[in-house]
């Protein structure tokens, strides 16, 4: 197909992709376009590997193709060029079995310039480390490498694989608004202001959540949406102020039907994407015995290390650090470490660090000596700094009850649950890090349930939603609201994989009664239930279906299949930890009839901001990637 490219030279730009050359293209005239990838110079002739979207092919310019020879000796790597020539097999002993195209070259008959290009900041050619600040200030770059043009295509791949899912199973797709109601959802609102109504504003999604539930109420019955989400957070690896997520919502359904539907989607994900081993049907785990075995709700499961409770060996011991806890209604708890007992004094230190770091005030760690059953233990076959106050016996009892044997180490926390699950959890995945215990092409995904509807708010002093107020509690637990909220159970749901929550969801209230009594619960008076959540009670009165949903996120699931551990490797354009963009420079000042427009006017404070954020370039500096 010929197109006007601006070039005498050139009637074509491209007839094949770069990547799709094969050995039965041998013999044929093509024409590509792309990247200089790597240009080399071997006595006399001249190679130049040709990149696109499609990947490499080697390209060989003789030196009695005359024009293409000049122009291939001044051409750099980043260089655009157009090539024609013919595809040949390569000589015996010259392919190349790492790329798909090693089984050929073009010999190339012109080459053309199309556009120069300077010295990259970094290497797009190959892997290196690159300070992060640079990778987003030039996005455009990072993005050509060959991990992030994967990336990519990968996320297309999965967002592809999602939408062919859902519509087969009878989802209709539904666009929802972006520009809403500020309603408190746990984090801050992005606020966007009025120009027409002036001090009143909008705020962008945190998630479609109240839209789908009116569209329940709508009779659609099952609604999709590959929805974008803003949260003003802030920001680790795996969150960022604007995200994707599969927003998903079902009518006349109870927790069962929404988990049977996202394990059959993510069990085809790992089917269409391939490479890793996975379960065949995801377990499901309550909130409490997660906490009890793994010390957090979204535990890594690929390792063993579970926590056990050591609370009835020590209660009566001599070592009043744990003897105390337990009276004072604490635990001890701990997990063993197989094959540890070789870690030094000074990989114990830092791992009471670790403990430290996490809130304990220290770390008890035992270990055991030899190989076998902790059977008959003599008193040289122990590591402690506790060996004083335990016999050998006793501290063979608080490994067995951990599952440990000789050759392993034994860590142990005291306090209350909550500060020693928080310890424990993190212990475990410093060590299974440190140990190399966790398979990366293993994907070991779970479903917790029943979570806690409520959690004290010690700087609010108050109730608030663990999470959100549209989720049903149990219902034998809705007397519960009003005498005793904490023992209350929520019907929502987590899928979990590999230490990340992948997605979450819940049951959802349709009940208005029900809802103004969580709202009460939250501390909400009629007056501002009926102010915020208006249009929601409002629609309750109209025959709400019982209905629930799920909310996958996307990035992370893309990062999940990528073998990324930050979200930001399969984000074209992400900001960095503070929510700005290097590339652009946002956000930036505007100028004051923009301001004035939107009837906003910047304090003393904010000028000396945006004067200060202006001396930087684009605002930001390397630490703030």
């Amino acid at each position: 197909m010929a197109r006007d490219c601006g070039f005498e030279e050139c009637q074509v730009l491209k007839t094949h992709g770069c990547g799709q050359l094969r050995a039965e293209h041998a013999g044929e005239q093509v024409t590509l376009a792309g990247w200089v990838h790597r240009r080399r110079d071997h006595g006399g002739l001249v190679f130049l590997d040709l990149r696109d979207s499609t990947g490499l092919v080697q390209v060989v310019v003789h030196p009695d193709a005359a024009p293409a020879f000049e122009a291939a000796s001044d051409v750099r790597s980043e260089y655009v060029v157009q090539v024609q020539g013919q595809v040949v097999a390569r000589r015996d002993g010259t392919e190349n079995p790492e790329m798909p195209t090693g089984s050929i070259e073009v010999a190339a008959t012109s080459i053309v310039v199309l556009n120069e290009a300077d010295t990259p900041p970094f290497p797009v050619n190959q892997e290196t480390d690159v300070v992060e600040a640079t990778r987003l200030r030039y996005r455009y770059l990072d993005l050509r490498r060959e991990r992030m043009q994967r990336n990519l295509r990968l996320r297309h791949q999965v967002t592809q694989f999602i939408r062919q899912f859902m519509d087969a199973d009878g989802f209709i797709e539904v666009e929802t608004p972006v520009l809403g109601l500020a309603t408190p959802e746990g984090a801050r609102d992005y606020l966007v202001p009025s120009r027409v109504h002036p001090g009143a504003f909008y705020a962008l999604p945190q998630s479609p959540q109240q839209w789908k539930q009116l569209l329940m109420v709508a009779g659609v019955d099952k609604y999709y949406q590959i929805a974008r989400c803003y949260r003003d957070e802030d920001l680790r690896g795996d969150r960022q102020p604007e995200f994707t997520q599969l927003d998903v919502e079902m009518a006349f359904v109870e927790q069962e039907d929404v988990l049977d539907l996202a394990e059959r989607l993510y069990l085809g994900l790992c089917q269409e994407v391939g490479g890793f081993t996975y379960p065949e049907t995801f377990p499901r785990l309550t909130y409490a015995e997660c906490m009890e075995r793994f010390g957090t709700d979204k535990p890594d499961t690929r390792y063993g290390l579970e926590i056990h409770d050591l609370s009835g060996y020590v209660r009566n011991s001599e070592f009043q650090v744990f003897a105390k806890v337990v009276q004072e209604g604490g635990r001890v708890r701990g997990f063993a470490v197989p094959g540890a007992a070789d870690v030094s004094r000074r990989g114990l230190d830092a791992l009471t660090e670790v403990a430290r770091d996490a809130g304990a005030s220290g770390l008890v760690w035992v270990q055991f000596a030899g190989e076998g059953p902790l059977d008959g233990l003599a008193a040289d076959d122990i590591k402690t700094p506790i060996a004083r106050f335990f016999s050998p016996d006793d501290l063979a009892a608080l490994g067995k009850a951990c599952g440990a044997k000789r050759g392993d180490l034994l860590l142990i926390a005291a306090g209350p649950d909550a500060l020693t699950s928080r310890v424990l959890d993190v212990l475990r995945r410093q060590v299974a890090e440190e140990r190399d215990l966790a398979d990366p092409e293993r994907l070991d995904f779970l479903f917790v349930t029943e979570f806690p509807a409520f959690e004290w708010d010690e700087d609010g002093e108050r109730w608030s939603a663990v999470h959100h107020l549209f989720t049903a509690p149990f219902p034998e637990d809705v007397a519960l609201l009003e005498s005793d909220p904490g023992a209350v159970r929520s019907n929502a749901y987590d899928l979990v994989c590999n230490g990340q929550e992948i997605a979450s969801g819940s049951i959802r209230i349709h009940s208005r009664e029900t809802q103004l009594a969580v709202l009460r619960t939250l501390g909400l008076t009629l007056e501002e239930a009926q102010m915020k959540f208006g249009h929601m009670l409002e629609a309750f009165r109209y025959g709400a279906p019982p209905h629930g949903g799920i909310a996958p996120g996307l990035d992370r699931t893309v990062a999940l299949f990528a073998g990324e551990r930050d979200i930001r490797e399969v984000i074209a354009f992400p900001k960095t930890k503070s929510a700005s963009d290097l590339l652009t420079g946002a956000p930036a000042g505007v100028t004051p009839e923009q301001l004035a427009e939107v009837h906003i006017l910047l304090d003393e404070e904010a000028r000396q901001a945006l004067a200060a954020r202006a001396t930087g370039v684009h605002g930001a500096d390397e630490d703030d990637a």
